[in-house]
């Protein structure tokens, strides 16, 4: 594999890994502290939270999986998705204001919605040199 095309597939799986230690540590925070933060429905529960990370995480390995067996617009689409879940974080916002929220609710919230767009940038990027033909080796070199 060249340094070329290995290269921007190590920056999507760095990128891939940053949004979901980042979307693990905002819904640890969120399960562990789901009565502080404002607006939340009565039916929320921990055990909700962590299944709704689970059920994330699935999509994102979903995606991973995909790339590694040579499927690599869907897996880009699939890891777009994936990424794109990192945004629902800003739905905080939308049911209560930024006043209502700690330094550190803002700290998870920001972390995952920043390494979402990261990884929906290097994910739409790779959709870009597939579509082009650039043609990029999935496969992670240890």
């Amino acid at each position: 594999m060249s340094e070329r095309t290995s290269k921007p597939t190590k920056t999507l799986l760095i990128l891939a890994l940053a949004y979901g230690a980042a979307s693990l540590f905002h819904h640890i925070h969120n399960a562990e502290f789901l009565d502080e933060y404002p607006g939340l429905p009565g039916w929320l529960s921990r055990g909700r939270v962590y299944a709704a990370w689970l059920g994330v995480t699935a999509v994102g390995l979903t995606g991973y999986a995909l790339l590694r067996s040579r499927h690599r617009i869907a897996g880009l689409a699939v890891l777009g998705i994936y990424a794109a879940f990192g945004l629902d974080g800003l739905g905080h916002y939308a049911i209560a204001p930024l006043s209502a929220h700690t330094v550190t609710m803002h700290l998870t919230i920001g972390l995952e919605v920043a390494t979402a767009l990261l990884l929906i940038t290097a994910v739409a990027s790779g959709i870009v040199r597939e579509l082009r033909g650039e043609r990029q080796s999935f496969q992670i070199d240890s």
